[in-house]
């Protein structure tokens, strides 16, 4: 097994509020080191990067090897496919607008949006698309934020309910799109939503359909934007929709699971690979590579209320609305009943998940996501921890779950005080 260990002392809050020192534990993190260590020597996992901070205290350990059955040893500064964890940033470019006052978050998007007004609603999640009733009111921005516009992932198994079906025929059902945002926001709009704005949460398709609205509103791509606004004034230099020739090196293999056999297989190369040239389509929802530490200073940035190195990148308020539950209890109805991948937080802000209920050792307050391909960043105000891990190994068997869930238990083992 490949370790390293390092210690950053940088920070801007290394006592709470009654003065005390916040830092880490060294015990807790050799504890932490041994869980993370088991996965990547079993070899269902075959590498990764892990961070934990808490006031001046980060420490990151990387473990591993790019490839499974490979010999080039995991470094701090790979690049990962973050997959959903592109959502957090999406939405913290949204509210950027909405400071502006060049977004308003209760009013229609249908000016930037025209496919998008005057929807039709499915009459019921399982009619035929022919069967349908006006919308009671215009989509607004709000409803992208929290994922309660009328449409999204079908929570059913493939083939369930004829939306699937017409979903998959305009090819909106894949994450990489062949075409770019214009075609993809129209062939949306071709489609009836499947339930009444603001009716219910429905996972992901929200961030995406915001990515079209930023671009739109700024006229320049969803980068370019994000890149002047938030990358570039945090420091970010290594995330993007794409990593440039120069930087390939550093992405390593993507990996699912052999659905038939349990064990790994290539989901994307490096090279050559989807994420070795720019995407037609800059997908908000799940289209990002970044690195820990590129990622740890959005996390600082929402941690620290919106400041970052004496300069505002957000206001006070805008990451307090992003940080809180934002849903009605009938509009979680969906979502709670899967527990284990939505549920289990209790609440969903703008782009990431809230914790409003203690079951396990994460406080009530703790805010993040997580992504399919094998990644997943929580902060803990009431702690002051922030928790990145970050692999190439999908969501789609027990083992990327089951490590999650030991990097987590040890994370907060690693309060000191």
């Amino acid at each position: 097994m490949t370790e390293i260990g390092s210690w950053d002392r940088k920070g801007a809050w290394g006592v709470d509020r009654e003065g005390r020192d916040r830092g880490l534990s060294r015990e807790g993190l050799a504890r932490m080191r041994r869980a993370l260590g088991a996965h990547v020597d079993s070899g269902a996992i075959p590498g990764l990067v892990a961070l934990v901070s808490r006031g001046d205290d980060t420490h990151v350990e990387v473990m591993g090897t790019m490839d499974a059955g490979g010999v080039r040893p995991m470094r701090r500064d790979t690049i990962f496919r973050m997959a959903s964890l592109s959502k957090p940033l999406t939405a913290a470019a949204t509210m950027i607008l909405v400071e502006e006052c060049r977004l308003r978050l209760d009013e229609p998007v249908d000016e930037w949006l025209p496919e998008l007004a005057d929807r039709r609603v499915l009459a019921r999640i399982d009619a035929p698309l022919e069967e349908t009733v006006p919308a009671v009111r215009p989509i607004t921005v709000r409803d992208l934020l929290t994922f309660t516009y009328g449409f999204g992932v079908v929570l059913a198994p493939p083939g369930t309910y004829p939306i699937q079906a017409a979903i998959a025929e305009l090819g909106l059902d894949t994450t990489s799109p062949a075409f770019g945002p214009d075609e993809w926001i129209a062939r949306l709009g071709r489609l009836p939503l499947m339930h009444q704005p603001g009716e219910l949460w429905q996972y992901h398709v929200g961030s995406d359909v915001l990515s079209v609205l930023i671009s739109r509103v700024t006229g320049r791509s969803l980068e370019a934007f994000l890149r002047e606004r938030l990358l570039d004034p945090l420091g970010m230099a290594d995330t993007g929709f794409s990593v440039p020739a120069e930087k390939i090196s550093r992405l390593p293999t993507s990996y699912a699971h052999d659905p038939l056999t349990g064990g790994l297989a290539v989901w994307d190369e490096a090279e050559g690979g989807k994420y070795s040239r720019p995407p037609v389509f800059q997908a908000g929802g799940d289209g990002l590579v970044s690195t820990v530490d590129d990622y740890h200073a959005f996390y600082r940035m929402l941690l620290n209320e919106g400041g970052h190195d004496g300069r505002r990148i957000l206001s006070r308020a805008s990451v307090a609305l992003m940080t809180t539950d934002r849903l009605t209890p009938s509009q979680k109805v969906e979502k709670d009943a899967f527990g284990d991948h939505f549920g289990h937080h209790g609440g969903y802000g703008f782009g990431v998940a809230v914790r409003t209920h203690r079951r396990d050792l994460a406080s009530v307050g703790q805010f993040g996501w997580d992504g399919g391909l094998g990644t997943t960043a929580y902060a803990d105000p009431a702690e002051g921890l922030i928790g990145i891990l970050l692999t190439q190994t999908a969501m789609d068997s027990a083992d990327t779950p089951r490590l999650h869930r030991d990097f987590w238990t040890t994370a907060y083992q690693t309060i000191d005080s």
